[in-house]
């Protein structure tokens, strides 16, 4: 049996995490894409977020579907692997926008199959500290797994063109050997007693809430409107980086990586900052993100202060976003935690789904055309809304706080 401890056996779990963020590869491929397919702006964005639409679906489905068939944990999640690998590399041998956009739907099933498992075995093989410490490298892996992929689709982007961009996806192929040959079967678990609603309980024991705070849905669509944000500037960078340096640039992807850096940089520091600034962390987030919208969308042609913004979004996003999970245990029962967390995620991949349409609809209402440097105008409306937030925000926290007195 292989040593749960040990290293290989760690970095063969955290592997499916690595690709699990995957989607976003292809993001510095967009404007090649968009030309070559002849489709619109929000059509080609389309092609990067459909995926989390098919996500949302199927991390429900999943438990049903392995409850179903008996499928164990380990092999629902190389069931998910397989598909993305398949699914992904499909647009290597297409030029048709509509069999594209069906093999990102499928694609984003794949996701969906193994997302919340990849999690739960965690959960199970390990205790403790070490559980605490997988977690928490799992979710850096996403991170790190996106600038990877994004770095490798944009290389294959320079050398062979938009079709071999898709050939990242081969990754999936190897992440499933590895897994299968170095994770144990789930029927070795030596932890079965686990399960989320104990770990919820754990949590809620010191203030014990009879029913769903009506903030949680508050949350749900704060959660919504942060990826929309984030999403549309990785979306939107490529086609503002080719209108300022030119048709042929292909260095979007290095940028997109570097994002990247930024949000893990925020995973990591959060708990630190929490725990200073408590909960005036979510002001300091929401202030460096409008900050960010700012440079982005005013800075023109000015491709340095573009960068500047783009580089800066991702890290208060990791300082909000966990902040929004923090605050689940207090807002609902421990029997119906599940059930909140998972309306959070539905929340973030709806965000992600609905971006590019959200972002053309802004560009509408501010008369400003979805192309060109028309891309960058909704930027500076989200800065304004984020700035509105956290003054709601402040307001609602100063008035609970002067009822409770």
């Amino acid at each position: 049996m292989n040593n749960k401890s040990s290293i290989i056996t760690k970095l063969a779990f955290l592997s499916v995490s690595f690709v699990v963020t995957s989607a976003y590869a292809i993001q510095g491929s967009l404007p090649q894409l968009k030309a070559a397919l002849n489709v619109t702006q929000t059509q080609s964005e389309y092609l990067v977020t459909t995926p989390s639409f098919a996500v949302m679906i199927f991390v429900v489905l999943s438990p049903l579907l392995q409850e179903w068939f008996h499928i164990s944990d380990k092999k629902i999640i190389m069931i998910g692997v397989m598909i993305v690998g398949f699914a992904g590399i499909v647009p290597m041998f297409v030029d048709n926008y509509t069999t594209i956009l069906i093999s990102r739907l499928i694609l984003g099933a794949g996701y969906g199959l193994y997302n919340s498992q990849a999690i739960s075995m965690i959960s199970v093989w390990y205790e403790g500290t070490e559980r605490a410490q997988m977690l928490g490298w799992r979710a850096a892996a996403e991170q790190i797994g996106q600038a990877c992929t994004l770095t490798i689709a944009g290389l294959f982007l320079s050398f062979v063109g938009w079709h071999f961009s898709f050939a990242v996806y081969f990754l999936a192929f190897l992440v499933l050997i590895f897994f299968a040959l170095r994770v144990p079967n789930d029927s070795q678990s030596q932890d079965e007693d686990i399960d989320e609603d104990n770990l919820a309980g754990n949590l809620t024991k010191s203030q014990p809430t009879i029913k769903i705070s009506p903030v949680v849905y508050l949350l749900v669509l704060f959660a919504f409107l942060l990826v929309t944000d984030y999403v549309g500037m990785e979306n939107r960078f490529p086609g503002l980086a080719v209108m300022i340096k030119g048709s042929h640039y292909a260095g979007s992807s290095m940028f997109l990586s570097l994002m990247l850096i930024g949000a893990t940089l925020g995973g990591i520091s959060y708990g630190t900052i929490q725990k200073r600034l408590g909960f005036g962390t979510v002001y300091l987030g929401l202030g460096l993100m409008a900050l960010a919208n700012f440079l982005f969308g005013f800075a023109g042609r000015n491709f340095v202060m573009m960068v500047v913004g783009l580089l800066l979004i991702g890290f208060p996003l990791q300082l909000v976003s966990p902040l929004i999970f923090n605050l689940l245990p207090d807002l609902a029962p421990a029997n119906r935690q599940p059930l909140v967390t998972s309306l959070c995620l539905i929340g973030f991949n709806f965000g992600s789904f609905f971006s590019p349409s959200i972002a053309e609809w802004t560009n509408h209402l501010l008369g400003k055309p979805t192309s060109g440097m028309g891309l960058a105008a909704p930027f500076p409306v989200y800065g304004v809304v984020l700035i509105l937030i956290a003054i709601i925000i402040f307001v609602a926290t100063r008035h609970t706080a002067k009822q409770a007195q």
